[in-house]
Parts: structure tokens; sequence; C-alpha cells
């Protein structure tokens, strides 16, 4: 996460200075990478390219971004904490503490800009956009990649028990929190729409999300574990049923879905500037 959330009364819910923000991070990586690569590779990214990853968090992406671009580009990876990122990164790629809604941008110009899970958190989530996109060369890529949970809000879409229903109750919680601190909660879906009002052509955008699988239920059980005392502080859930609701997650009763998230990218027309 590269930037502040000034929306709401506390900032960023999910703040990954917490233990369990590493236990996310690495489970985020799991069910979103495949199609992350597949919209960062309809870029066609390759030999070269100068790359900014915008709230990286870990390293996975700018691994495989340094792949892309081989000895001849560079990956920027920046983030407001870079504790998750490790010390072993390959040659090209260059790690900077960076706020994304504060801090300058980088210098450019860039062929590929990239951000996953970040804007739907900032409450200036169009001017940070606007920003990322003037860093592009004439013909440049954004690809912006951000949850939608209003377009499949269930934890259990096959709610038919009581187990279900809780874990149901528990997600409802989670997206009140996330709204109370200023996400978006269906901003996935209006990218498309943003990316024009930007000026990029050959928009293109698709959702993806996780229906079940261990991995999902891995990420519950730490979002869970990471809010527990906001949702017992708000009344949305007592103790009690958070703890019946991880021993279900444990146990593995439960087929966890993910919040949908909708990769977009377009590109910056050739022959105009974006500075």
């Amino acid at each position: 996460m590269s930037g502040r959330d000034d929306g709401g009364d506390e900032g960023y819910l999910l703040d990954n200075r917490q233990a369990e923000a590493g236990v996310r991070l690495a489970t985020i990586a799991e069910l979103f990478d495949p199609a992350t690569f597949r919209a960062l590779a309809g870029t066609g990214v390759g030999p070269g390219w100068r790359c900014w990853e915008v709230g990286a968090g870990a390293a996975s992406v700018p691994f495989w971004l340094a792949g892309r671009v081989g000895s001849s580009g560079s990956v920027l990876a920046t983030d407001i904490d870079l504790s998750w990122m490790g010390d072993d990164l390959p040659p090209g790629v260059t790690a900077l503490c960076h706020d994304v809604v504060a801090d300058p941008p980088p210098p450019g110009p860039f062929d590929l800009v990239h951000a996953r899970l970040l804007l739907v958190h900032l409450p200036d989530r169009v001017r940070v956009a606007t920003m990322l996109a003037r860093t592009l060369r004439p013909g440049g890529w954004l690809v912006i990649e951000d949850a939608d949970p209003a377009l499949q809000p269930l934890a259990c879409i096959d709610e038919y028990g009581a187990d279900q229903i809780l874990a149901n109750r528990v997600r409802s919680g989670f997206r009140s929190l996330l709204a109370a601190r200023g996400a978006d909660l269906d901003f996935g879906r209006t990218l498309p729409r943003l990316f024009r009002s930007l000026g990029l052509v050959d928009v293109e955008a698709e959702a993806h999300f996780p229906v079940t699988s261990p991995s999902s239920a891995v990420l519950e059980r730490a979002t869970v574990e990471q809010i527990r005392t906001e949702l017992v502080a708000a009344d949305l859930a007592d103790d009690d049923e958070i703890d019946r609701h991880l021993a279900n997650l444990a146990a593995g009763r439960l087929d966890v879905a993910t919040a949908p998230m909708v990769s977009t990218r377009g590109r910056t027309p050739v022959g105009e500037s974006n500075g």
C-alpha cells in the first residue's frame, strides 16, 4: 500500500505494518498474480522497458517485470512500507520508499505503470490515477487493478447454513469498516470510464475472483484477525462469533470467495505527451 488514506477517522484499515500483513500479501500474490501477469503481458512489456510498480507491497510483481524487461530495462518498486519487499532484489529492480498521495512522482517517463489493490483505499484516487497517467511516455501503458467488493459482496456464495451466514455477516462488517475509512466499494467497475476520461486508448478490462481455494481461506483468516478489534468495537461481530468463524476457516468447512479484482489497461495515444 503506497499512499496514506486520510479518509474516515483512522486511516488505512489493513495496515501493512501489522504482523498479519505478511500473510495477506503472500496470499494476495497466490490468488491474483496469474491475472496480474496476464494483464501486464497484454501490454507487450519486454526488453528495455522502464516500469513503475506503485504500492508494490511484496516483490512478486517486480520480480516478474524484471524477468520481462531484462538487463536493458528497469523496474522501480515503490511503497510507503518496504519491509515486505525483501533484501534480495534482482538486477534492475530499485525499491523506493514513496507516498503516492503526498510525494511528487519519480522521474519518468515510464513505458508501463502498474498499481494493484491500491487506489480503492485512497480518497483522492482520481487525482492519483491522473498523476500516474501523466508519467507515461507517448504510447505507454497504465494498468490499474482494483477491488469491487460491491460487485460480489459475499464470503460464501453458497449460503446454505449457519456457518456460511456468519461468514457473510463478518464480510459485511469488513465492507462497512472499509467504507468508513473512505474506500470506494464499487471502484473497480469505474476504471474503464476513468481511463477514457484520462485520454487513454485501447482500454480493456476483465474481472477475476476465486470462488474458493485454500489461499482464499488463508486470506480471510488473516484479514479477520487483523480487523478483529475494529469489528468488535463497531458492534459488527462479537468475540465468540469471530472465534467460531476463525475455527470454521481453520477446519476447512467454508468455501471462501474473494472480492472481484478488475484489471484495466490502456495506453496514451502515440504522438501525444502527458507532461
